[in-house]
Order: C-alpha cells, then structure tokens, then sequence
C-alpha cells in the first residue's frame, strides 16, 4: 500500500496506546496546577503576528528564525503560536480581567509551533503546560510559581532533576549590564555569527542565548547580570531564595540564564535534567513586569512558566518511571447470534448509561471469535447471550482474571453487575476513589 501524505516532518501521530499516557499526565498536571488556585484558560492556536514581536521579542531566536508565519485571505500577518504566555496575556488584557481580583492565576495545556531542527525532546508542534499569575510583584509569587512546579516533579517522584535560579534585573539596573555586555562582545565582534553582530546593537543579552558553539564559548566569560542588579532586584532575589529555603526547595543560582524571551524581568529559573541529552531544561519561567504594559495595558507585574510535555516524557521515560495501564473494559457481551446480537446490544446500552465501559459485537463474528476480541481488549468480564439465557432472563458472567463464574438477573443487570464489578476492582467498596499513582509517585 502506498501513502498519499504522511505527517510533516517535526510532527508526531499520538496512537491510543500512548494518548493514555498523556491524558494521565495531563490531568495531573491541571490538578496541581487547582491546588495551588490556578484555573484553565484557552487560547487561539493563531494570533496576530505584532502580539509575538511585541511580546516575545523582536531579537530573539523564535522570532528571528522559529516561527510559522503566514498571510491569511484577507491579507493580515498571522501567526502559530510559539508559546503560551503573549496569548494568555493578551486574553487577559481583551476581556479586562484586570478589574477582577488580583493576582488572576491561569493554567493551560497547550500546542505550540516553532521551525526548529527535529530532535529529541524537540518538535515543530510541541505540547506546554504553562502557568500565569497576573498582579502580584511580591518575591512570593515568584517562589509560588517555582513551588509549583517543584510539586509536580516531586509528585512524579523525579529526582534527576535540578532546580537553577538568577535575576536579571529590571530595566532600570539591566542598562549598565547591557552596556558592559556591548563593551565586552565588541572585542570579539568578528567572531561573533551574523545574527549575534545584529543583536550586539539592538540587545546583547540575547547573544547569551545564541545556540553557536562559537558564541556559547564567547559568551561564558561574559560580565554577569548579578554583579549590575540595583538594590531593589537584589532585596527581590535575596527574598525568593528565603522563600525557597523555607519549603526546602533546593536550587542553585545559576548567572549565566537569562531566557530565550526578551518579556522577563527580575527572577528567573529553569528545571534541568542531564539525562535526556542536549534538551535538558524541562520546565522554565520567570518574571515578566512589562508584559502587560508592552501589550497595551497598565503596568502590572506577572510571573509564570512553562513544561514541555515532550521533553517531561522523556524525564520520566529517563527515570524509570511507569505510567498505569489503561483503563479496561468492564464487561464484553457476546450474542450467540445476530437474533441475539439487539438483546446484547440494549444491555450494552443499560450499562454504559451507569458509566461502564462495555463491548459487545457489531461485526458478525462467531463467538469463539468474539472471546478472543475480548482478550485482547483485556474486558474484566465476558458473558454470553443465547437462548437459554435470553429465556430465564439470566446470564453467567465470567471474572477474566481468576475464572470465577457468577450468575445474574438480567432483569436487574445495572444493580447486580455495578456489585460484582465493584467487589472484583475495589474488594466491595464501589466508591473508593482510584488512587494509582505512578510507580515512585507520592
């Protein structure tokens, strides 16, 4: 057989053998995200191109070389989003939530999109879990939004993982860094990549986030953001790590970050794993004070972050942790024949009312063939409907995992069926919440 198409390259089909996984992971995520008063916000997966120039910078990596921009049919500049938070603010701004209590604290999960050589841990359509809290400039907030995501790693008992912070500052006190940066990288103009002499005028600190080996080597011996911070950004990091220590979170300050994006201010941080290879930050965020006045609104402080999905499978793949599996089947039923096959299909229809998972056969095939489906659905229970049990109005219904056979009223199957499911999952109590967590979890 030959393929019209297949997906395009950075691209990745999620087959139901894995979206489990991810829809597992997802849910924990957005609960953590509830404990700490975070609620879900949904954004469009297209915006106007000037919301990432403006938002996410004109200088860097994702708007220089990353993003997918295109013209629609009516001749306006649009454009895929490349992360979440120029578009959460933007809603925030657009449906003035501002008037409401302050901070307001959003979640989301989320498609991106960003022209990047494909690797590992790095898609062209990549998946983030992100965070904002809007309206709170206290050295708490920042420690809050670190904690967050402390928990979740925690949660998944990841331990290969690392926690690096660092300020860089405020407008105010980040001018005499810039000027010190433009003085040093100057002396090393021509080695620098074209895109960096571009920058060296426009804003050197992004040099610092060149991915050139050549300009990586330069730019460690670099002046060093924490040496310029005025006394007010010093108080503020001084605050987050006291914050930090308070809920023995351990992290180290790390001078050499300073994010990809040209929105943050002050705190910064990211949560990095050598075990899944170059792609090694995981989760990374910040402070963002002049976001929501760059963006057309009255000067509000924020902070957030955002967790590749991609690259958090990869930590726990790393970790040696397991997902559970899947949910299964409550129950298969099998008509004898097509005559039973409406009987079977209207008990199905009972049930499923009441919540259970339950399949029955719209194929045609013998019943020999339909247990053998069964199986390989890994139904909990299998029963068959022929005339006999048409006739009494009872049916056998078979435990898949230990044999055990148990007769019921079909006549009273919802009551009956709800009882024995129950006894053989959670030992009688039918509202025991699932607890399972992943192996090594908390």
């Amino acid at each position: 057989m030959a393929l019209l198409t297949k997906a395009p390259r950075g691209t990745a089909d999620v087959l139901p053998d894995e979206s489990y996984k991810l829809r597992y992971l997802e849910q924990r995520l957005m609960n953590s995200a509830r404990l700490f008063g975070f609620r879900e916000i949904r954004t469009p997966v297209f915006e106007h191109t000037e919301l990432f120039l403006r938002g996410v910078g004109e200088t860097t990596d994702v708007v220089q070389k990353e993003m997918y921009t295109f013209e629609d049919n009516g001749k306006r500049s649009v454009t895929l989003r490349p992360e979440g938070t120029a578009g959460c603010v933007r809603a925030f701004l657009e449906h003035g939530l501002y008037n409401e209590a302050l901070p307001q604290k959003y979640c989301y999960l989320t498609s991106c999109y960003r022209y990047e050589k494909p690797q590992a841990g790095r898609l062209r359509e990549f998946h983030q879990f992100g965070v904002e809290a809007l309206g709170s400039d206290a050295p708490a907030e920042d420690a809050e939004i670190i904690a967050l995501a402390h928990h979740i790693f925690d949660l998944f008992g990841l331990d290969n993982i690392r926690l690096e912070i660092n300020s860089i500052g405020c407008p105010a006190c980040r001018k005499n860094f810039q000027a010190a940066l433009r003085s040093y990288f100057e002396s090393h103009l021509g080695d620098l990549c074209e895109t960096c002499r571009d920058r060296l005028a426009r804003n050197p600190m992004r040099i610092l986030d060149c991915k050139s080996p050549v300009c990586s080597a330069i730019a460690k011996d670099a002046p060093k953001v924490l040496d310029y911070l005025c006394e007010e950004c010093q108080t503020h990091f001084g605050e987050v790590q006291k914050y930090l220590k308070a809920m023995h979170i351990p992290f180290t300050v790390n001078p050499t970050i300073v994010r990809g994006l040209d929105y943050y201010t002050k705190t910064v941080f990211e949560f990095v794993s050598d075990a899944i290879g170059a792609q090694g930050t995981v989760c990374g965020g910040g402070r963002y004070d002049g976001l929501v006045e760059e963006l057309g609104g009255q000067p509000l402080p924020a902070c957030g972050f955002g967790m590749g999905i991609e690259r958090l499978r990869l930590l726990l793949g790393a970790g040696g942790i397991e997902f559970p599996p899947d949910d299964r089947p409550a129950l298969y039923i099998a008509p004898a024949s097509r005559e039973f096959s409406f009987e079977a299909m209207r008990l199905t229809d009972r049930l499923r009312g009441e919540g259970f998972e339950v399949l029955t056969d719209v194929s045609g095939r013998s019943v020999k063939a339909q247990m053998k489906f069964a199986d390989k659905k890994r139904a909990q229970f299998t029963t068959v409907l022929g005339d006999a049990e048409v006739a009494s109005h009872t049916a056998k219904f078979k435990n898949m995992d230990n044999g055990e056979v148990t007769e019921l009223d079909l006549d009273r199957l919802n009551e009956e069926f709800s009882g024995l499911w129950s006894n053989a999952v959670f030992g009688g109590f039918p509202d025991k919440p699932n607890l399972t967590l992943l192996n090594g979890g908390k």
